[in-house]
């Protein structure tokens, strides 16, 4: 698959939305005249938001077995920034820690959060989602997404949280680097589905792995995301069509 503009953006540190570049080409948001329903038409690039056929986030039911290998996940203590970019928060990642799935290895760029959560499971919608995006040599991306249930205080999102930029625009260097294994949940068994970026320009080809098991995260702290972001910033469950949802 062709390097995209997104991933090209994306492997330069910059937002997997491409808010970078949208906000000069086209305004979107996810609502009103710049909303999910618009993407597409926003301009052209966005196309694939509207005509694509392996669209995401998914409402993953009907699941059929498959004999999925164990994602081997190395990941070290490798987010320096947090940014607010209007459209999620999101903390970047330095270089060295990867993923590897049937032997195809992914680098870790940033991951970002989704309040309430984008893809749904078994009809299911949870109050927040993460996604850990990476990629490999050739710019093929990964993204595995972990659900959030409001019970206990998550200790690494308290971590995360304590330096979130209030303002759209503006960015932090963390105290500490942050190893995004701690939000990961301790069971690894996941979903796997084709799809794409959840954001224009809606590039496919995106290998998505959802975790079956969610991690928690208080009230409080889903409350201090969905509050920073002043709006929901959730895109609309996308049809399957002709794909499977792997366990």
């Amino acid at each position: 698959m062709k390097t995209s503009i997104a991933t090209s953006l994306l492997l330069a540190g910059m937002c997997l939305s491409t808010s970078a570049i949208a906000d000069k080409q086209a305004h979107w948001s996810y609502s009103g005249p710049g909303g999910p329903e618009h993407w597409g038409k926003l301009a052209k690039e966005f196309s694939t938001c509207s005509t694509g056929k392996n669209q995401s986030p998914v409402n993953l039911t009907g699941m059929i077995q498959g004999d999925l290998s164990e994602i081997k996940i190395d990941y070290k203590a490798g987010g320096h920034e947090i940014v607010n970019n209007g459209h999620t928060i999101q903390i970047n990642y330095k270089p060295g820690s990867t993923i590897s799935v049937d032997g195809h290895v992914f680098e870790l760029k940033q991951f970002h959060f989704h309040s309430p959560s984008e893809n749904m499971i078994k009809g299911h919608s949870y109050p927040m989602e993460a996604h850990f995006v990476h990629a490999d040599q050739d710019g093929n991306l990964a993204v595995i997404a972990v659900m959030f249930n409001e019970e206990k205080a998550n200790a690494g999102l308290e971590k995360i949280w304590a330096q979130i930029p209030e303002q759209a625009g503006n960015a932090q260097v963390l105290e500490s680097m942050v190893d995004a294994g701690i939000l990961l949940p301790p069971q690894r068994e996941y979903y796997r589905f084709n799809g794409s970026l959840t954001t224009p320009p809606c590039s496919e080809g995106v290998w998505w792995l959802v975790m079956k098991q969610a991690e928690t995260a208080s009230k409080e702290q889903i409350k201090k995301f969905a509050h920073t972001m002043h709006h929901p910033n959730n895109r609309p469950i996308q049809a399957i069509n002709a794909r499977v949802i792997v366990e």
